[in-house]
């Protein structure tokens, strides 16, 4: 596995130096330039058909959006993520209204991108985003109420990483990305 902190020759250091980080600066505020920057990169993102199925609700430490979503994580999540200067819940629209139909059969694919578009953005401002699913779906849904044909799908806290890359940190090599689906030859 290739260690985090020996990244090979040509790619981008923002890559390279991506972690999610388990501490946050409390003091690092998330302001409203850089959430609309954050917001903005992952507008850019590639979607199928262009059909962009994604929404966020980004709530900020003392903000109302902010106390709607906190008590709703897991005390996993709560420790770290008591510190971020900004969480953000992410939607995908699944469906067309309150129908069966299919907005879009790639919605959660395409707001990963989305997603990781705003991590790459957030790394090139200075600050780390650390993905996450440890809440209380059913009750952050219903706090929320989406509209209909969307769907909460995770978190992502945003802030001032507090330390470094956490130890242990390897990479899967590039061979084991190519040879893991595949069944051997005989």
């Amino acid at each position: 596995m290739q260690h985090p902190q020996e990244p090979p020759g040509g790619i981008h250091p923002l890559l390279a130096g991506r972690f999610s980080p388990h501490r946050f600066d409390p003091a690092g505020a998330v302001d409203d330039h850089a959430l609309h920057l954050l917001l903005e990169a992952a507008r850019w993102a590639p979607s199928a058909g262009n059909s962009q199925p994604w929404g966020f609700f980004p709530g900020r430490p003392g903000e109302p959006e902010h106390d709607r979503v906190f008590p709703h994580l897991a005390p996993s999540s709560a420790r770290w993520a008591k510190d971020a200067g900004l969480l953000v819940v992410t939607l995908a629209r699944r469906h067309v209204d309150d129908t069966q139909l299919l907005y879009s059969e790639f919605a959660d694919y395409d707001l990963g991108q989305a997603i990781a578009h705003m991590t790459v953005q957030a790394q090139a401002m200075g600050l780390a985003a650390h993905q996450f699913r440890a809440f209380d779906l059913g009750g952050l849904t219903k706090e929320l109420d989406p509209n209909p044909g969307w769907a909460i799908v995770s978190m992502v806290a945003v802030g001032k990483a507090s330390g470094g890359p956490p130890r242990g940190r390897d990479r899967h090599s590039v061979a084991h990305l190519r040879s893991a689906p595949w069944s051997p030859v005989e």
